[in-house]
């Protein structure tokens, strides 16, 4: 699969947890899923699955419990779901989705974002096809062989299994999220050094020069963007 995880995952968290905005985009996910259904997580499995895409985040309980409440005590703020595709230098290519409450000025500045650092903006469905939805779960403490046995024994299947640093990472369809992390948790497995629902690029492309410093530059404005929830992006950057 070509991402080293546990390094993205480290390094996204160390740069988010810095100005915090790691936790207020959790806050607003949280919030939003917890609208859409129940205010469970045994009920809500969107509200399941966010909740342990924060745990790997260390998210504070506060800020978690703030946040169910807050769709608990029946909050209007409304925000649209969406999802922007585009393209940046020497066919590298980029998915941002977003959660906001004013699309007029995402857009906005999704456009801005791309344009000034020698992207542009896509229409619906030019670079999503180039991409698979996968879930992504990795642990500790567990050989490759070992997974893949727990993992037949509990009758769930995966694409891939791979040993990364020292942790094993199991990719999935989107719909074995669950599965996976059922089964793992049936062996005794309640951590997980990684755990996310994300976009992975059939094929990567490296970049060099002013051509990877337009690139990097262009991630880090729309990551910085307040909309802004997760980009994708097919670049081996050497993460």
């Amino acid at each position: 699969m070509g991402r080293k995880w546990n390094n993205i995952k480290e390094k996204k968290a160390s740069k988010d947890a810095n100005t915090a905005r790691i936790y207020a985009r959790f806050g607003k996910e949280i919030y939003v899923a917890a609208k859409q259904g129940e205010p469970n997580p045994e009920s809500n499995r969107a509200l399941k699955v966010v909740l342990e895409r924060a745990k790997t985040y260390s998210v504070p309980k506060a800020i978690i419990d703030r946040a169910i409440e807050k769709a608990k005590g029946g909050a209007e703020e409304n925000y649209s779901e969406l999802r922007y595709e585009g393209f940046g230098p020497n066919g590298s290519m980029v998915i941002i989705d977003a959660l906001t409450n004013n699309v007029n000025r995402t857009a906005s500045e999704v456009r801005a974002a791309f344009t000034k650092n020698g992207g542009n903006l896509g229409v619906s469905g030019s670079v999503a096809y180039m991409f698979n939805a996968t879930a992504v779960i990795g642990v500790e403490g567990k050989t490759s062989d070992e997974v893949l046995e727990l993992l037949l024994e509990a009758d769930v299947e995966v694409r891939d299994i791979i040993e990364e640093d020292e942790a094993v990472i199991v990719y999935a369809e989107p719909e074995q999220f669950h599965a996976v992390q059922e089964a793992f948790k049936s062996a005794g497995i309640t951590e997980f050094t990684v755990a996310e629902l994300t976009m992975l690029a059939q094929n990567d492309v490296s970049l060099s020069g002013d051509a990877q410093t337009q690139f990097e530059k262009m991630i880090d404005t729309l990551e910085d963007l307040e909309d802004v929830q997760q980009v994708y992006h097919n670049v081996d950057l050497g993460e």
